[in-house]
């Protein structure tokens, strides 16, 4: 039986490409959202769902955070992507016919080098391999897109110029989605726990509830907050720390933050991606 991974976008996204290299042989299933994903995956139509949640250049993806505790997944692995953005062309277009950079907002502001040089006018699109599709349907030679190598071969473009991306650190770090979990065993090394919470409504209440993680020596790698229900005094938590919630040190320090929250679920426990372990070891 084939195996399929859901994500958001179109084929040759970011997302789809991300897709292929952590699972190649796999079937990709695209999605127009987020919730499609993750609705794909606990449905059953995918057995895995690939799920941005930062980027080292733009920070957090936004709703990732939102959509994750109340998901009905887990999350059981993780991957780094290197965004490498190339300018694509119908062809017969050139560097010298180009007028106009089609892409989402993100990948825009991701290349404004080339925007700036080019004297290229910016025009915005809902995500980068859809400003591929577009161009590849109805573009002019003035139209390029600013997208993957993926999705010049899935739209039959021309790649004029490869990493043209400000940054050269420019990566997007995923979430790995499925129904159950699939918890390493304890002891193992090189492991990432992603779990939220709430604090009570009292002074110091987070400096208190983080306390133990600082006494008991567990790295946190993650540590977002939002508001929950529209409501200014409702925060929620989302944090990555390192370690399995059975190693002695991590489940003091959760027994800790169990005490001064007034909610706390491990939303997975997975092993580290090579990226992360090569980036720590520096």
């Amino acid at each position: 039986m084939t195996q399929i991974i859901a994500f958001q976008g179109v084929p040759g996204a970011y997302s789809d490409l991300a897709c292929r290299h952590a699972y190649p042989g796999w079937a990709t299933l695209p999605c127009p959202s987020f919730e499609a994903a993750i609705a794909a995956v606990r449905d059953g139509r995918a057995q895995l769902g690939m799920l941005p949640c930062e980027n080292s250049s733009a920070g957090r993806v936004p709703d990732i955070h939102r959509l994750l505790p109340d998901s009905g997944l887990s999350v059981v692995g993780e991957h780094f992507e290197r965004v490498e953005h190339c300018l694509l062309a119908r062809p017969g277009a050139s560097l010298a016919s180009i007028r106009r950079a089609h892409s989402h907002p993100m990948a825009l502001g991701q290349v404004l080098r080339l925007i700036r040089d080019m004297n290229l006018t910016p025009v915005i699109q809902a995500d980068t391999a859809g400003a591929a599709e577009m161009i590849a349907r109805e573009g002019t030679n003035e139209d390029a897109a600013i997208a993957s190598a993926l999705a010049a071969e899935v739209y039959g473009l021309e790649i004029l110029k490869r990493n043209v991306e400000d940054a050269s650190h420019n990566t997007t770090r995923f979430y790995v989605m499925a129904r159950a979990p699939q918890v390493p065993a304890v002891g193992t090394p090189h492991v990432v726990t992603t779990f939220v919470f709430r604090v009570r409504n009292m002074p110091a209440a987070l400096y208190k509830a983080l306390g133990g993680f600082a006494t008991n020596g567990v790295n946190m790698t993650k540590l977002e907050s939002y508001m929950v229900d529209g409501a200014f005094t409702a925060t929620q938590f989302l944090c990555d720390v390192d370690g399995h919630p059975e190693d002695p040190a991590l489940f003091r320090a959760l027994e800790e933050l169990r005490y001064f929250s007034r909610e706390m679920r491990v939303l997975g426990t997975y092993p580290a991606h090579p990226f992360r372990i090569a980036y720590e070891g520096r």
